[in-house]
């Protein structure tokens, strides 16, 4: 992904943009392929886990920091913004063509802005960022 891709690397998990690390089990070692009278189920994979990011916290300290009041929670503009990506309306169109916007909401900005803001928020904590389900 893309502009998402940008977004992950911003809050400092870019690795949690790869998709996980999936290692398979052990091979066993036998000495000579004997017949079995049951097969044996195959081992499961192992997969290793997402690493967590505070979002909350980080993007809160921004916004601290920030010469603007911006309320990145609910407004896709101030969050593009607060991680220093760009936020114009032509970038927000092409990340929710990324994201795969329906086309009613692509015609209408606000509700593009709104369904965009839940998707990334969404996309994020699928991703391994903490986001409060109240925000998702």
């Amino acid at each position: 992904m893309g502009f998402f891709s940008n977004i992950l690397e911003k809050l400092g998990m870019k690795e949690a943009a790869a998709a996980p690390v999936i290692t398979p089990p052990p091979a066993a070692a036998s000495p000579a392929p004997e017949p079995a009278p049951v097969a044996a189920a195959p081992a499961e994979p192992v997969v290793q886990p997402i690493a967590m990011v505070d979002v909350v916290a980080l993007l809160t300290e921004k916004a601290a920091k920030h010469p603007e009041k911006l309320n990145w929670k609910t407004s896709i503009v101030d969050l593009l913004k607060l991680l220093g990506l760009d936020s114009s309306l032509a970038a927000r169109k092409e990340l929710a063509k990324e994201l795969y916007c329906p086309d009613d909401k692509m015609a209408d900005s606000a509700q593009m802005n709104m369904w965009l803001h839940k998707q990334v928020l969404g996309h994020i904590a699928a991703n391994g960022g903490n986001i409060p389900k109240e925000l998702l």
